[in-house]
């Protein structure tokens, strides 16, 4: 029989949020009113009834049996000092004259020394140890944690709300999420919880439940006070932030809503001292349960993968491709030898949608193409030569880190205006270079152009769609542009084996 919290019987989001007190078992009434004086009064005023919660011992006495501490062993990696070069002390003391002040020193650490030295023998295996939290999914002993908390570790412990211990072995670890999964072997019938349905609401009630500075079982309680949010954590970062104090110990604990449901698995805090500062950031529940079901099934999470470099498209960049709203990820560059390169995707193109699901950026995109399977065939809908054209692909499997999320971004550039543009270009043989383009001979260091990170060596590969060779091709491909009514123009320039592309305003004599 399945031991889990009980839920209560309203199940949207805005019930949920009005049933607190009912979950909590006591209510009060709280009123927030605008007044306004009769005379200056042009619309009714705000008004707000709400229950608000007076404790939150329910909630947490259904769902701490479902909660651990984690605890992980971790084999140290050798140090070793290095002095000019040389592998160990003995090395270094070989070399001291006799008499030196530091020869007892390194005689006491396994130098040379007479009667008193004491051979070089090899360190014993040193061990490291770390803690975080974790919880029951399932009855039977799986543990869904943050991947960080178990990276390295040799073995696992998890410790339940009563203190006692079980091994625990992994079954499988995702980095580009942070979450990883453990088993508990022949344990027994454990309280477990279920992960939320549906996103909270900004304002919701949340309440922690981890392992902070090792302490074991400690609840704190807040707010959801964002959603979506992208911290550089990895290409899929979509964090709910919520205010609860979070600290270190907690990775890997479980945030709650009101009915006992998982909303998120806590895996980061924002701490320029280290310690809880009122945010805190969660992996969504529709994300952990996605991955954590393929590792259950498979101990990996597989992923597709298109095979571009993209960057989002701006303001001044969907002016110069006459792109009516200012979305999508334009191609910077097709991977050699990738789904998209075979499928004829291009420098230039921009990704408006897959499979009818608009892309508002890069990573809108990372995420639509990681949720399909390897061998999957997909249809995009592409901004080519001023009108949407439809292309097919058929995904790879994303196999490492460098082609990330399916799309590695390139450097984005901030909208800058330009009264000239400050360059002064050459051609590639007179640069002293092979293949072709344009090469940046030199650029006003104060100029916009310069503004735009546009650098001497950088070498311009096209400009308005058209490849250019010669600085002629530069001036006719933007004297195209003008009289094609654009107001800025797009130029698609070669960084140390890396392309992006950067819009100038149409500003030029």
């Amino acid at each position: 029989m399945e031991n889990r919290p009980s839920r209560s019987p309203l199940r949207s989001r805005r019930a949920k949020l009005l049933a607190g007190a009912v979950v909590l078992g006591t209510a009060g009434l709280m009123t927030l009113q605008t007044v306004v004086p009769a005379q200056l009064a042009q619309a009714t005023p705000v008004r707000v009834d709400a229950a608000a919660p007076v404790d939150f011992s329910d909630v947490v006495g259904a769902v701490s049996p479902a909660v651990v501490s984690v605890r992980v062993k971790q084999a140290a990696e050798p140090r070793m000092m290095n002095f000019e070069g040389r592998n160990n002390f003995r090395d270094f003391f070989e070399d001291l004259p006799n008499g030196h002040p530091f020869e007892k020193f390194f005689r006491d650490f396994g130098g040379r020394g007479g009667d008193d030295a004491r051979p070089n023998k090899r360190s014993p295996r040193s061990y490291g140890m770390s803690q975080g939290s974790g919880f029951f999914i399932t009855g039977d002993g799986y543990v869904v944690t943050n991947q960080h908390v178990i990276e390295k570790g040799t073995e696992f412990t998890v410790i339940d709300h009563e203190g006692e211990e079980y091994d625990a072995v992994l079954i499988g670890a995702d980095k580009r999420t942070d979450l990883a999964l453990l088993k508990i072997e022949g344990g027994k019938d454990f309280t477990y919880v279920d992960f939320a349905d549906e996103a909270p609401d900004v304002g919701e009630w949340t309440v922690a439940i981890g392992n902070p500075f090792g302490l074991g079982g400690s609840v704190t309680a807040g707010i959801v006070s964002a959603r979506g949010r992208d911290i550089g954590a990895g290409p899929y970062d979509d964090f709910i932030q919520i205010d609860a104090p979070v600290n270190r110990g907690n990775s890997g604990g479980p945030a709650f809503n009101m009915n006992g449901e998982v909303i998120g698995v806590n895996a980061a805090i924002f701490s320029p001292s280290g310690g809880n500062v009122g945010i805190a950031f969660a992996i969504p529940a529709s994300t952990a349960q996605d991955v954590i079901m393929e590792l259950k099934d498979g101990g990996t999470v597989v992923r597709g993968w298109l095979g571009v470099q993209i960057q989002n498209v701006t303001d001044d960049i969907a002016e110069s491709l006459g792109l009516g709203e200012t979305r999508g990820a334009i191609v910077a560059e097709a991977q050699d030898n990738s789904p998209a390169q075979k499928a004829g995707l291009r420098s230039g193109d921009t990704i408006l949608a897959v499979e009818g699901t608009k892309v508002e950026g890069p990573r809108d995109l990372s995420k639509i193409i990681a949720a399909f399977s390897p061998d999957t065939k997909v249809d995009l809908t592409i901004w080519r030569d001023g009108k949407e054209q439809d292309i097919a692909v058929t995904l790879g499997r994303l196999q490492d880190q460098q082609q990330a999320a399916a799309v590695s971004e390139a450097v984005e550039e901030e909208t800058t205006s330009l009264d000239d543009m400050g360059l002064v270009l050459t051609t590639k043989a007179e640069a002293g270079l092979d293949g072709n383009g344009v090469v940046i001979a030199e650029i006003d260091p104060d100029g916009p152009a310069a503004e735009k990170r546009l650098r001497e060596g950088d070498v311009i590969l096209e400009v308005a769609g058209m490849k250019v060779n010669s600085p002629e091709d530069v001036l006719k491909a933007v004297k195209k542009a003008e009289e094609d009514g654009r107001k800025a123009v797009l130029f698609r320039v070669e960084t140390n084996e890396t392309t992006r592309f950067v819009a100038l305003p149409m500003k030029l004599a």
